[in-house]
């Protein structure tokens, strides 16, 4: 008889303990969830954001939920090229070198186009693409030098595979950031650096109070946050995090997550214009165009209590989503006086 063949041995990624990572974005939803989860697998971790109160908060998150954690934060506005240049000198300086980086910062608006207008869409490539081509940039040089090897991860997302309609600035945006990902990946391999693309599908973030809504704000924010809150479409966002932290440390070129995710983008690459007409169809459902360019985010939009039965069955189709918001910082709290 023929003799078996061998059995294939996986071969097992270093741990990231002791590594210094740094995560932009990394205040609130997926980016403070990535975050927790470098710190629970022994990383140094520097989080990033804009907004300073938002960041104390999130600092008091993560030292209560890993006590000893080595964790500190950094305000920087990823549209700044000089502000991404500190940011990295400084995690350099304070944990002796950078060896992890995910770009996570992002904005998502919601509306038909012509309500964005020509500045959404500006607004989006500035924060999502620009952000992380800066982050990318200026880590390059870092990773270079970590005795580890060094791993970026660019978070895209499926709206970056295929246009989806009253997101296109997103859309945009994440689809550049997709090429920037595959691109870096080719180029920075002779450094022993890995560049990981990103692309999740809807997540349990709580992020749809952050987003911002144009048009019709009230049948926006509902059909948005119910979707983005319904368990077979949608995905826990912690263990989203769990994923993207372990294809970052065993190097993987690609991820895309949620069933309905994988699904769509190959879809899109076998079939597009099968995919285009479905998404002409599903634009047909969504609210019309009012015309106005008035943007307001998620958390001034959400009716309060809900009134109507519209507003009873968005916020049960909400509910998982709504949880999320609190416990992952997109809350905002009163200020204290």
């Amino acid at each position: 008889m023929p003799a078996r063949p061998a059995p294939r041995t996986r071969t097992v990624p270093p741990p990231l303990g002791g590594l210094s990572a740094v995560v932009t974005g990394g205040s609130r939803g997926l980016g403070l969830l990535l975050a927790d989860e470098l710190l629970r697998r022994g990383c140094a971790v520097t989080v990033a954001a804009r907004d300073e109160p938002e960041l104390k908060r999130a600092a008091d998150l993560l030292r209560h939920r890993r006590p000893g954690a080595a964790v500190r934060t950094a305000v920087c506005d990823v549209r700044e090229r000089e502000a991404v240049v500190r940011l990295f000198d400084e995690a350099a300086t304070v944990h002796g070198g950078v060896d992890v980086v995910i770009a996570s910062a992002g904005i998502i608006q919601v509306a038909p186009a012509e309500d964005v207008g020509a500045a959404g869409f500006e607004d989006a490539m500035d924060t999502v693409f620009h952000g992380a081509l800066h982050t990318a940039l200026e880590a390059l040089p870092h990773l270079r030098r970590s005795p580890a090897g060094g791993r970026l991860a660019l978070i895209g997302s499926v709206g970056g595979l295929l246009a989806v309609p009253h997101l296109l600035p997103y859309s945009c945006a994440k689809s550049a950031v997709a090429a920037l990902a595959e691109g870096l990946y080719g180029e920075a391999a002779r450094d022993g650096v890995s560049v990981t693309a990103v692309h999740p599908g809807l997540m349990r973030t709580g992020s749809h109070l952050h987003a911002v809504f144009g048009g019709d704000r009230r049948k926006e924010f509902a059909w948005f946050s119910a979707l983005a809150g319904t368990p077979l479409v949608s995905m826990d966002a912690r263990r989203a995090a769990d994923r993207i932290v372990t294809a970052v440390q065993r190097r993987r070129v690609r991820i895309v997550l949620t069933p309905a995710a994988r699904a769509a983008d190959k879809v899109h690459g076998l079939a597009p214009v099968l995919t285009a007409r479905l998404s002409r169809a599903v634009g047909t459902l969504l609210p019309s165009a009012q015309g106005e360019p008035d943007l307001r985010t998620g958390a001034d939009v959400e009716p309060t209590p809900p009134h109507g039965w519209g507003e009873k069955v968005r916020a049960l189709g909400s509910a998982l989503n709504d949880r999320a918001a609190h416990a992952y910082n997109e809350r905002r709290r009163p200020a204290q006086g």
